[in-house]
């Protein structure tokens, strides 16, 4: 990363920088303090990012806000684990709580778009610059090109979208939990009103059978439809 001067500024000479992080995707750096960790987030998703977390807020436990910088986020550490690593046996519970109350607010309230038409020309532009490695697919589409994904994307697209607000990258690794249970979202800059099976689908493919069964346990009476999950996890692969 080039970060701004103010930003090194904050931090000063004895940080320590590292991009070893858990839960954290995109450009992220870890900065250690003998009295703190904080994280930066670099890139043109870092605004839209701080947009959200600044929103989310009034409905969730997200991370703090420290400053922004040019295009550079810095957040305060929560200071709770992953559920990416070493995930307890109530991860799914705990999931399952969050995400039933994040698709709890009221999409009216939600100023961001992610619906279909949007996350389709957004994986156009990224096939279209080169910017999908199929070394990264699924087992379930290895041997598919980029290109070959979205044309199957817009062939089998659904018709209809059960609309609420997602977080649009929710897997074990982007839910914090505390000693109690209480959740904290983070990695947020994909949230905004989308089908729910966007949340759901990734979800189920990180659990494991028994985590899985207790997260729609706990995310309440929506049966999940097997083809949009199908159809989001394809999705997913473009991003």
């Amino acid at each position: 990363m080039r970060l701004p001067g103010r930003i090194l500024d904050l931090f000063g000479d004895d940080a320590v920088w590292s991009g070893d992080h858990e839960g954290m995707s995109g450009e992220t750096l870890r900065v250690t303090f003998p009295t703190g960790v904080y994280y930066v987030k670099q890139g043109p998703s870092a605004r839209g990012e701080r947009d959200r977390l600044r929103w989310l807020g009034q409905w969730m436990d997200v991370p703090d806000i420290v400053t922004f910088e040019g295009d550079a986020l810095v957040l305060s550490d929560v200071g709770w684990r992953s559920l990416g690593r070493k995930a307890p046996p109530e991860a799914g519970t705990i999931m399952g709580r969050a995400l039933r109350v994040l698709h709890g607010i009221p999409v009216a309230e939600c100023p961001f778009d992610e619906r279909l038409d949007v996350k389709l020309g957004r994986a156009r532009e990224r096939v279209e610059a080169g910017r999908v490695d199929p070394r990264d697919f699924d087992e379930a589409r290895a041997g598919l090109t980029p290109e070959q994904v979205y044309e199957r994307l817009v062939a089998e697209r659904p018709a209809e979208e059960d609309l609420v607000v997602t977080h649009g990258d929710f897997t074990p690794a982007n839910v914090l939990a505390s000693p109690s249970g209480e959740p904290v979202l983070i990695d947020v800059a994909a949230l905004g009103v989308a089908d729910r099976h966007v949340d759901l689908a990734l979800a189920l493919r990180d659990l494991d059978e028994r985590a899985g069964a207790d997260f729609l346990a706990a995310y309440g009476p929506v049966e999940p439809d097997a083809r949009r999950l199908d159809y989001y996890r394809l999705l997913d692969e473009l991003f």
